[in-house]
């Protein structure tokens, strides 16, 4: 009907409610994806932990002996504004995601320290470590 879509279901089944809700969050994700998009921005911590852009592909130094590169996946552009920051952005939401959960797999955040890569807006707890105290 013009500019709206309505999903209906066949029955009150546990399984068409279940269905019902996830086709239309499905349906409503590509509508957004399309007309604004979505984005994850991703902040690198760390003493001479750095990205670079690189045409389609960004080169992580995260401490390892060897440059880590990533090349961009189809739908999915990578932004880097900063030498500590990533924005990963497409029109699929799960895509984006899954994209930027392996960006920050390439280096955890350390509990103890906070170094590594990060969601912009996850809050790392940093534990306190060993005291030095002895009975």
């Amino acid at each position: 009907e013009g500019a709206v879509i309505t999903v209906e279901r066949p029955s009150e089944a546990k399984m068409h409610k279940a269905l019902h809700g996830l086709t239309r969050s499905l349906i409503n994700n590509m509508v957004v994806g399309v007309s604004t998009g979505f984005a994850k921005t991703l902040e690198i911590n760390g003493v001479g932990y750095k990205v670079i852009k690189d045409g389609t592909k960004i080169v992580l130094s995260l401490g390892y002996s060897h440059p880590v590169e990533m090349i961009e996946p189809a739908g999915i552009t990578l932004e880097v504004p900063a030498p500590n920051r990533i924005i990963v952005k497409g029109a699929d939401k799960q895509l984006v995601g899954e994209t930027a959960a392996k960006i920050r797999s390439y280096r955890l955040p350390d509990a103890y320290k906070g170094k590594g890569i990060k969601y912009s807006t996850e809050i790392l707890r940093i534990k306190e470590g060993k005291t030095g105290a002895k009975k």
